[in-house]
């Protein structure tokens, strides 16, 4: 067995280490790869456009930067903290919440690309959580802003990562389902989503408690400027 196209992992390992374009690494590597497997110009060639071709779709996320950007220029990020604040009853923990209930919904029918950090968290859900987290303190500093911004990321990822398991036409369920088919056992993948739902529920009660702690940290410091957070 020939183990030198393996080299193209040393590259992209090596390319990511020293902070290269991405992009740029990942053709070297192929590059890299493909002479490593003695392929012809012409043969890598046609490799690199058939495997462009194959996932042209996920190019679609870029048109989403510039998008973004022109949104938060035009006061995308203002517009939510104004709305929020028009919810005088709407605490982190209750917003939070319900992001993540509605996220992890949507990924249970399959909807995982509706919400994103790029398409929400960062224009929408992390100002929004700010402007209700400073319900709780008047002022957040540096460290409780970042602290806030990191939950609203999180949300999105449990949501998305636990609730994404209960869709039976996923491919993380299929891989499941074909891994125990390996070692003998035979799972319909519609068993394997019902079992993910107690898990799902449990990261939904975990991580809402989680905010509701951080939340009652920040009235505690609102009540008593002195004291140091957790």
């Amino acid at each position: 067995m020939n183990y030198w196209p393996l080299l193209g992992i040393a590259v992209v390992v090596a390319g990511f280490v020293a902070r290269r374009n991405p992009a740029l690494v990942v053709v070297i590597a192929g590059i890299v790869s493909g002479l490593a497997a003695k392929m012809g110009p012409a043969d890598l060639l046609a490799v690199l456009g058939k495997s462009f071709v194959d996932n042209r779709n996920l190019l679609l996320v870029v048109l989403t930067l510039p998008v973004i950007g022109l949104l938060e220029r035009h006061g995308l990020r203002e517009h939510a903290r104004k709305w929020i604040d028009g919810f005088r009853g709407l605490t982190l923990t209750r917003f939070l919440a319900s992001y993540l209930a509605l996220r992890q919904v949507l990924s249970m029918l399959g909807l995982l690309t509706v919400a994103g950090h790029a398409q929400t968290v960062r224009p929408l859900v992390a100002p929004m959580s700010e402007a209700a987290a400073e319900r709780s303190v008047a002022d957040l500093d540096t460290a409780q802003r970042e602290r806030v911004r990191a939950l609203a990321a999180a949300t999105d990822n449990i949501g998305l990562f636990f609730g994404e398991d209960v869709f039976i036409a996923l491919g993380a369920v299929l891989l499941i389902q074909g891994f125990y088919a390996q070692n003998g056992i035979a799972l319909e993948p519609i068993a394997i989503a019902l079992w993910a739902l107690p898990t799902a529920i449990a990261a939904f009660v975990i991580h809402v408690v989680r905010v509701a702690l951080f939340q009652r940290r920040l009235g505690r410091r609102k009540q008593d400027p002195a004291h140091a957070e957790d």
